[in-house]
């Protein structure tokens, strides 16, 4: 396979990796594993856990404890085959777990490796993720854990990102909350547009999400296909760790400090965390 991220792309993530919300360039497209029939193919085949789909006619914040009915009365297969007009998204998760796809997760982040290791270390679980949405289906107002590169393959779609550590987007609270077994939805409300950055992404388009950075998403008037590409770190572990321990400290009474961002540590807190786990007393 010819390079799918350029000398010019990879300049680019070299200069804005780990921290920096920035657009990309990859010639990955057309491929004969990411059409429609061969995603549905793909989904149907898939344990029920790594495929989630819902309706796509929602508002950019939506409950964040998932009591909201979001279904959309399909199966996954008739949602991708039919997702020019059943208004819904849905996502593939841990494609990995397929070889033929683990293979062409691993081609591309191969490209990418000497700079991610050369920052945060050895790049950990990689993980893919494929989504495919109906014209104008709305991603709500969320966060992930992983390092991501959101690669759009066909349709176009608007991702608007909002600074990661920042409790104004993201309160620490939902931060412990997520990390010990909460939603990954936050609380939207129209004042926090302001604070957003908007990438338009179209075929051959890419953004890169740091750890934990919310963000919502608008397809266009078109069906959609995008692709994130995702791993994780021992600073991105040690962070997640950290944010369960104050969740403790939050529960005794304390108001615990919250983690760092990268290059910090947070490994005294993690420790802890860890210790704790371990022992069944997290």
């Amino acid at each position: 396979m010819n390079a799918i991220f350029n000398d010019d792309a990879r300049a680019a993530f070299a200069a804005a990796y780990p921290e920096t919300p920035h657009a990309l360039h990859h010639n990955l497209r057309d491929h004969p594993m990411l059409t429609l029939e061969a995603l549905a193919t793909l989904a149907e085949g898939l344990p029920e856990a790594s495929i989630e789909y819902n309706r796509g006619d929602l508002p950019t914040g939506v409950d964040p404890d998932g009591k909201a009915d979001l279904s959309n009365g399909l199966s996954i297969g008739d949602t991708i085959r039919q997702v020019d007009s059943c208004r819904s998204w849905a996502v593939l998760k841990n494609i990995q777990q397929v070889p033929a796809y683990r293979e062409l997760l691993l081609s591309l982040l191969a490209e990418l490796k000497p700079i991610i290791e050369s920052r945060t270390g050895a790049m950990l679980n990689p993980q893919g993720f494929l989504f495919v949405s109906s014209p104008d289906a709305v991603t709500p107002y969320h966060f992930d854990p992983e390092h991501n590169i959101l690669l759009q393959l066909k349709g176009s779609k608007t991702m608007v990102q909002f600074p990661a550590g920042d409790a104004a987007f993201a309160p620490d609270e939902t931060h412990e909350t997520y990390h010990t077994g909460g939603s990954r939805n936050l609380v939207w409300n129209d004042a926090l547009a302001a604070g957003g950055k908007a990438f338009p992404l179209e075929p051959g388009d890419a953004v890169f999400v740091p750890v934990m950075a919310p963000h919502h998403v608008k397809v266009g008037p078109d069906p959609s296909i995008s692709m994130s590409i995702t791993w994780r770190s021992d600073w991105s572990f040690a962070e997640a760790d950290a944010r369960a321990f104050n969740s403790v400290l939050r529960r005794m009474g304390m108001r615990p400090r919250p983690p760092g961002r990268f290059p910090a540590q947070n490994s005294a807190k993690a420790y802890a965390w860890r210790v704790m786990r371990k022992l069944g007393a997290g």
